[in-house]
């Protein structure tokens, strides 16, 4: 006779908690669409995108258009409709996954995001920007999305260095260079 097999009370405690992303930051009138990985636990915590302070994006995009009405008090909901007046929405590669801190490193057994379904929220999308590696590795997915929305050939897809604070080996000058050279005309 088979012995059932049990599970050690403790063992389930060992397992990651299955964590879920955050809705895509997106319009109709949203041209660029940067994709992250997945949010870190700072992002989690307060339900924002690019929550934690050393990350770059937000000087990046601040930077990028400077003249932009950009909220002083840092405000989220100010900040993301500035950005989303500047026609750039922001989503990530992952819907949901398994992750013990905030290192892509650590992200097990993830899920990808709907992309055929937000493509069709963003009819003027013309170009995708990978916020790092661990984005950029599903950008095979995201192009096939692209072409079961017809839109293949007509989005440009573009690996971009890290915002995050773990990509130390940019510098913040480095990083802006490379995010202009394909997020401004």
């Amino acid at each position: 006779m088979t012995q059932p097999v049990l599970t050690e009370p403790w063992a389930e405690s060992l397992a990651s908690p299955r964590l879920q992303g955050l809705p895509p930051l997106v319009g109709p009138d949203t041209r660029v669409l940067v994709l992250g990985s997945f949010p870190s636990v700072k992002s989690l915590q307060w339900q924002q995108y690019y929550a934690h302070p050393q990350n770059h994006f937000w000087r990046i995009v601040q930077a990028l258009w400077p003249d932009a009405p950009w909220p002083d008090d840092k405000n989220y909901t100010r900040r993301c409709a500035c950005l989303l007046a500047q026609g750039v929405g922001v989503w990530d590669v992952y819907a949901e996954c398994e992750r013990e801190g905030s290192l892509d490193s650590a992200i097990r057994h993830a899920q990808l995001n709907d992309f055929p379904t937000l493509l069709r929220r963003c009819p003027q999308l013309s170009t995708i920007a990978h916020n790092g590696g661990e984005s950029f590795r599903h950008a095979k997915a995201v192009e096939k999305s692209l072409a079961q929305a017809g839109l293949a050939g007509q989005v440009t897809v573009h690996r971009l260095p890290s915002t995050s604070p773990a990509n130390a080996s940019w510098t913040f000058e480095q990083k802006l260079t490379a995010w202009r050279a394909v997020l401004t005309p």
